[in-house]
């Protein structure tokens, strides 16, 4: 039976100093168009994969949301049964959905990783970070004046479009690279992201740092230098060697850390943690993906330092959890806990790192159900023969991109209503599995459980078989999984990225006072 949580008493929650986990279960693009601050995303169609990961401890409170209309019926109610049958004991449901939650008189904000975001305009304001417009930048590019721009996203964003000239050193790695990558201590160095936050938080994380070069945030990112019309670069994979870690600023990372009261624990604390029933614990490896495949310490997550501060919510669901950061060599993990801490997060440092000799014992993850599978050849052959319905589950823009011809596209909250009468055999095609296995749990009864096709689309690709495009199907309005807001910024629509960037700059003033108070930011810069 469904218990459910009014917007009121929510909203105490949030504030009361005592762990919550917020899930906002609908799809990406319902979740970026209209939610609640802390709400962190957990689509529906992903709710077993990830909620293990976000939420770890089963007896948290959490409270699951939706619109509470008629947008996707009933999907907070669905969603807090199977958290109730993966053993989560304290679920309740936001009685109304986001409607109810502004018509109590709360905000409701757009776009994604509100907190992170907001933070970057708030640290803007408070440390008053050095800028430099892109036409500045353009002119010293041109003119071969020394500068090192430093592109503080991902790889994978990097090589989308990037600062001709740039070299990629997420913002978590900065601390750890910048001695090696600008030995000249005199030359300016610009940091550059997308938008806004990377860019601020990077730069202001070299200032707080010490480092004597002059130290700019390039305005508004990569969209700003599009929108004063000079030219992007694409597919670039300019970036540091992975030997080209310096110590050189450990002393100053230490001492950043004693600034914002960062502490530092031992194994043995860790492990009390790790036993108490009442606090949740996330142990974070901020290290780069690489140095994290080869090898890590038992339970922890990766969280790319940069990524844990720019977007937080994809990697802890609890607010007011422990977290407790590692890297292996005491300069990225106090440099990016610093943030943490004036973020609002309990967040701590693991002494000695790797070397800890630190090991917690293994969560229980479930299992979804096991699903015959049916290969290539033969899907095709039972589909000439009209003997199967083929449903595809993977985004919806892949979808558009290329499917099997006789697929229709569908997404797990919609895939019962899909179905109704459909009286073939189902087969399912989808990137993971386990995303197919679990839609499967919500089979109804008397019907025989769906196939899935063995190796996805790259094995019917690798078969031979044939593939269509379809531009306008789905159509915007069923691709509930993709946030037409945040994607287009980059696709050439500059009105959407000047929206994008009004949003960002924004945030600050739709918050409310216990919103503000929750970070924890100097009064006045150092």
């Amino acid at each position: 039976m469904t218990t459910y949580l009014s917007p009121s008493t929510l909203k105490s929650w949030l504030h009361d100093g005592q762990e919550v986990a917020l899930l906002d279960v609908r799809e990406h693009g319902q979740y970026g168009e209209a939610h609640l601050f802390y709400a962190v995303p957990l689509p529906y169609s992903r709710l077993e994969i990830d909620a293990p990961r976000l939420v770890p401890r089963r007896s948290v409170r959490l409270v699951v949301c939706d619109a509470g209309d008629d947008s996707t019926p009933q999907v907070a109610e669905r969603a807090a049964a199977r958290l109730e049958a993966l053993g989560y004991t304290q679920v309740r449901v936001l009685e109304g959905g986001t409607r109810a939650w502004k018509a109590a008189g709360f905000v409701l904000f757009a776009g994604v990783n509100l907190p992170s975001k907001t933070f970057g305009e708030l640290a803007e304001q408070t440390y008053h970070t050095p800028r430099i417009g892109a036409d500045r930048l353009a002119r010293m590019l041109a003119q071969g004046e020394p500068v090192a721009v430093l592109d503080g996203r991902p790889l994978s964003e990097f090589h989308k479009m990037n600062i001709p000239g740039a070299t990629c050193c997420p913002n978590g790695e900065l601390a750890w690279r910048v001695s090696t990558l600008v030995p000249d201590a005199t030359m300016p160095i610009v940091v550059n992201c997308a938008g806004r936050t990377r860019s601020i938080i990077g730069a202001q994380t070299l200032i707080n740092l010490g480092v004597p070069n002059p130290v700019y945030a390039l305005e508004n990112g990569t969209q700003g230098w599009y929108l004063a019309d000079h030219r992007l670069a694409h597919g670039g994979t300019r970036g540091y060697a992975e030997d080209s870690g310096s110590p050189a600023l450990k002393p100053a990372a230490e001492a950043l850390a004693q600034r914002f009261e960062v502490p530092q624990v031992d194994a043995a604390t860790v492990r009390g943690w790790a036993a108490d029933p009442q606090r949740t614990l996330f142990l974070c490896d901020v290290r780069t993906p690489e140095e994290f495949a080869a090898g890590s310490l038992p339970t922890a997550q990766h969280t790319p330092g940069g990524q844990l501060m720019q977007a937080g919510d994809q990697y802890v669901g609890v607010r007011g959890a422990r977290l407790v950061l590692i890297d292996d060599d005491g300069v990225r993990a106090p440099t990016v806990a610093s943030w943490l801490r004036q973020m609002g997060h309990d967040a701590s440092v693991l002494e000695g790192g790797l070397a800890s000799g630190l090991a917690l014992p293994p969560a229980d993850a479930p299992q979804p159900p096991a699903l015959a599978g049916i290969d290539a050849a033969t899907l095709a052959a039972r589909l000439r023969r009209d003997e199967v319905a083929l449903v595809d589950l993977r985004p919806g823009m892949a979808f558009r991109a290329a499917h099997i011809p006789q697929a229709r596209w569908s997404i797990r909250p919609a895939l019962a209503s899909l179905l109704q009468h459909e009286t073939r055999p189902v087969v399912l095609v989808a990137d993971t599995p386990a995303l197919a296995a679990w839609a499967a749990t919500e089979w109804p009864g008397g019907r025989p459980a769906p196939l899935l096709l063995d190796g996805g689309m790259a094995a019917w690709r690798e078969a031979g078989q044939p593939v269509a495009a379809s531009p306008d199907t789905p159509p915007d309005a069923q691709c509930i999984d993709y946030l037409f807001f945040v994607h287009d910024r980059h696709d050439g629509n500059k009105e959407a990225a000047r929206r994008y960037l009004a949003w960002e700059t924004g945030l600050v003033a739709q918050l409310d006072a216990d919103e503000l108070a929750g970070f924890r930011l100097p009064a006045a810069s150092a």
